[in-house]
């Protein structure tokens, strides 16, 4: 399965090169892809496809393993990334970013803050709260923490520069790889990486997890510390390309619903088969995004109008409960 995820993965990235208003063919890209042909084409290969058709990979990739993730650990398919506030959190940082009108490395840095900021913030006051079921009390805090970042957020679009800065904040908050440039990519890459490491090397016991508490106790399992790791995991991979994508939705949460589909629960093969899906899935709309209007569409509209009714109709099939 993922030898031929990866192959479909090739063939819809080399297609992406191909695709958008400077038209190349295949030939053209090959030989750009190895320094040869027509100088154009290697400036628009280069410079432009390969960046965006890397940052589309690893931000699909990204958002799709910590959807994985959180739905194992809360044992809750409906959960997303950002059911702790760190979509929120980021957005909040990168919007003050553009209204302190910083250089974008800093507004990408801020929004990365803003996202852990928000999720370190969420477990903090998860901890003080006792004599109350631990998974419900993170989820609560963590839509209170949402709810009021988003307040922030709304306030400051309220006072930004409706002709300079306020475009620039809405056309962020929905998510957008325009322009984005290898330079954009390399502080994010690492990042997904680290957090993507025990996320794998954790995969038997976010299975016994997904028992429930009593059950992974049972087994020799610490819920409360591999609840931590898995969570400032999957928080570090979403922080990251949120900063550099924007808040784009839905990928988290509907992706790792066809991954299950296809190789089930068991959360070793559920994790690469979610990031190899969400990576292709993502890709697609980002070609998509670019290329069927004039001007550029933001991959939050899309990514919503293609999730939600796929979404109904994975939970019109769909059995029900938590497999």
């Amino acid at each position: 399965m993922s030898g031929a995820l990866v192959l479909c993965l090739v063939a819809l990235a080399f297609g992406a090169v191909m695709v958008g208003p400077y038209g190349l063919t295949p030939g053209q890209t090959l030989a750009a892809l190895f320094g040869q042909g027509d100088r154009q084409a290697q400036i628009v290969v280069w410079s432009i496809r390969l960046p965006r058709v890397g940052a589309a990979l690893l931000v699909g990739a990204a958002l799709a393993a910590a959807g994985a993730s959180y739905q194992a650990l809360f044992r809750n398919p409906l959960v997303s990334p950002d059911i702790l506030g760190v979509s929120a959190g980021a957005g909040l940082g990168a919007v003050a970013g553009i209204f302190l009108s910083l250089p974008v490395a800093a507004i990408q840095a801020s929004a990365f803050v803003g996202g852990m900021a928000a999720v370190g913030f969420v477990t903090l006051v998860a901890s003080v709260v006792r004599n109350t079921d631990r998974t419900l009390t993170l989820v609560l805090i963590g839509v209170v923490i949402g709810a009021l970042a988003g307040a922030a957020t709304s306030l400051l679009k309220v006072m930004a520069d409706p002709y300079d800065q306020l475009p620039a904040i809405t056309f962020w908050l929905l998510g957008s790889l325009a322009a984005t440039t290898t330079e954009d990519i390399l502080p994010a890459l690492p990042m997904v990486l680290i957090g993507l490491v025990p996320l794998a090397l954790l995969r038997w016991r976010i299975n016994v997890l997904s028992l429930g508490d009593e059950e992974a106790r049972a087994l020799g399992v610490e819920a409360g510390r591999t609840r931590f790791f898995v969570i400032a995991a999957a928080t570090l991979i979403t922080a990251s390309v949120t900063a550099l994508a924007g808040v784009v939705g839905w990928v988290g949460l509907v992706i790792p619903h066809v991954a299950r589909m296809l190789v089930g629960p068991g959360f070793g093969r559920l994790l690469p088969t979610s990031a190899l899906i969400g990576a292709g899935y993502l890709l697609i709309v980002d070609t998509a995004a670019r290329t069927i209007a004039q001007v550029e569409v933001p991959l939050g509209i899309l990514t919503a109008v293609i999730g939600a009714p796929f979404f109904v109709w994975l939970l019109a099939r769909g059995r029900r409960g938590w497999s």
